[in-house]
C-alpha cells in the first residue's frame, strides 16, 4: 500500500499558487485495509476515505469504463492491482494527472508538467469524451487560469465540440451544472467560462438565455462594445474584480441583462423595458438549474432595479423608499450593498469605463442607512393602528432620505 499526493495540490504547486485542499491516491489497497487503518469511507460512486486525523481525502487507485450516458454512467474498478499510471490516465486534463511521491518526485505519464509550463489545457486521452461534465470543467478551469495565459489545446476543443454535437450534455443534471457555474463565477475571469462554452457550442445548451445575448446590438454611445454578449463578459469580469470569489454577486451580474435578448428587432439598438422583460428568463434559468434562493432573489432584484440605481439622482425621495421596500431592504439590509456592487459592475463593464467612478452605489448605501434610522418606535403614538404606523414610518423614511440628500454629508 503506497500513497501519492495527486491532482490540484500538485498542479497548483507547479503553478506557484497558494495550496488548497490536498487529495491522495492509494495504490495496492482494499477498502477493508483502509477501514482497518482507521479511514472512514465516504465515497458513494467510488471508494474514497477520510484520514482519521487530517480529514484529507484518500481515494483508491481506480479505472473507469463507460456504461451509460452522463457523468455517472461508469463502472469503476478499484482492484488493488490498478497501477498509479492507470489511475492518472483516466483523469480529465494532463495538468490534473500528476502525482507526487513522498520524496517530492513527480509521476507524470501524461506530460502535465510540460503543459503547465506551456500554459495549455489538454485532455488526457480519448476517454475524455465519455464524461459530459468535462466540457464544463474545461470552461471552469479557463475561468480560473486564463489570467495566467492558459489556452485550450485545439484537439481538446475539437473533442468538446463533438461532445456537444452528440447531445451528451443533455445528460447533465442541474445540480452539477450549477456547481460548475458557481465555481466559475467565483474565479478570476468568468468571461473565459462563457467564451469557452460558446466556442464549443455548449453555452446554448446549458445557458441558452445568456447565449442569446451574443450578437444583440446596444447603443454605442452607452456601450462602446456594442455586442450585448461581450458586455456581459465584461460585466462578469468586473464583478469578479469588485467582489473576488463571490458567486452571489457574480450570478446576479451574469443575468442582469437577459431581457435584452427579447428586444424586438425593429426597436434595436434601444432596449426599452429590458429590465422588466428580463425577470422571467432569470426565473426560468434559476428554476432549471435549481439555483439557491439567495442567489435567485438577488439576481431578480438586480435585473429589475439596475437602471433605477444608475439614475438614482433622478428618483424622487418617495421613489427611493419604494425601491428599497421592493428589495426588502429593511429586513435584509445586506442586500443593498450587494445590489450596489452588481450595478457598479454593470456600469464599469463597458469599453472605456473600467476605471470610471460609480457614486450611485455609495449614494444608494448612504440613503438606505438614513432610511434605516427610522423605525416604528420613532413615529408610533397612542391610539395609532397598524396601517397608520406603517404610513407614518414610510413618511418618516422619505423625510430621512430628503434630509440625507440635502445635508452637507
Amino acid at each position: 500500500m503506497k500513497t501519492y499526493l495527486v491532482g490540484g495540490a500538485v498542479r497548483d504547486k507547479l503553478l506557484g499558487l497558494a495550496p488548497g485542499d490536498r487529495d491522495w491516491v492509494v495504490v495496492g489497497a482494499t477498502q477493508v485495509q483502509m477501514e482497518a487503518e482507521g479511514f472512514k469511507a465516504v465515497g458513494r460512486d467510488f471508494p474514497v476515505f477520510l484520514h482519521p486525523r487530517t480529514g484529507e481525502e484518500y481515494a483508491l487507485a481506480r479505472t473507469e469504463r463507460k456504461s451509460g450516458r452522463g457523468y455517472r454512467g461508469f463502472v469503476v474498478d478499484a482492484d488493488p492491482s490498478v497501477t498509479l499510471q492507470e489511475d492518472l490516465q483516466r483523469r480529465d486534463f494532463t495538468l490534473n494527472a500528476i502525482a507526487q511521491d513522498d520524496d517530492g518526485t513527480l509521476v507524470d505519464p501524461c506530460g502535465g508538467a510540460r503543459d503547465i509550463e506551456a500554459r495549455v489545457l489538454r485532455h488526457v486521452g480519448p476517454a475524455f469524451i465519455e464524461d459530459p461534465l468535462r466540457v464544463l470543467r474545461a470552461a471552469r478551469f479557463m475561468a480560473r487560469f486564463a489570467s495566467l495565459g492558459f489556452t485550450i489545446a485545439p484537439e481538446t476543443m475539437a473533442l468538446m465540440r463533438d461532445m456537444v454535437a452528440s447531445g451528451e450534455l443533455d445528460a447533465l443534471v442541474p445540480e452539477r451544472v450549477w456547481q460548475e457555474l458557481r465555481r466559475a463565477l467565483a474565479s478570476a475571469t468568468p468571461s473565459a467560462f462563457l467564451s469557452t462554452l460558446r466556442a464549443c457550442g455548449a453555452l446554448a445548451v446549458v445557458l441558452p438565455e445568456v447565449d442569446a445575448l451574443y450578437g444583440v446590438p446596444q447603443r454605442a454611445e452607452y456601450h462602446p462594445e456594442v455586442d450585448t454578449g461581450i458586455h456581459q463578459q465584461m460585466v462578469s469580469d468586473m464583478a469578479a474584480r469588485l467582489a473576488p470569489g463571490d458567486a452571489l454577486i457574480g450570478f446576479a451580474a451574469l443575468v442582469h441583462d437577459l431581457g435584452k435578448a427579447l428586444t424586438p428587432a425593429d426597436v434595436l439598438p434601444k432596449h426599452i423595458g429590458h429590465e422588466h422583460a428580463g425577470v422571467k428568463p432569470v426565473q426560468v434559468l434559476c428554476e432549471r438549474l435549481k439555483v439557491p434562493a439567495d442567489h435567485r432573489e438577488l439576481a431578480i432584484m438586480a435585473c429589475r432595479e439596475h437602471l433605477n440605481v444608475h439614475r438614482l439622482a433622478e428618483l424622487r425621495d418617495a421613489t427611493v423608499i419604494e425601491l428599497l421596500t421592493r428589495c426588502d431592504a429593511f429586513r435584509r439590509p445586506e442586500r443593498i450593498a450587494w445590489l450596489a456592487t452588481v450595478c457598479e459592475a454593470d456600469k464599469r463593464g463597458r469599453g472605456g469605463n473600467e476605471e470610471t467612478d460609480y457614486p450611485q452605489g455609495r449614494e444608494l448605501v448612504r440613503l438606505h442607512a438614513a432610511a434605516c434610522g427610522v423605525g416604528a418606535r420613532d413615529v408610533a403614538r397612542d391610539g395609532m393602528t397598524g396601517p397608520e404606523i406603517g404610513a407614518a414610518v414610510q413618511a418618516a423614511r422619505v423625510a430621512a432620505v430628503h434630509r440625507a440628500r440635502h445635508s452637507d454629508g
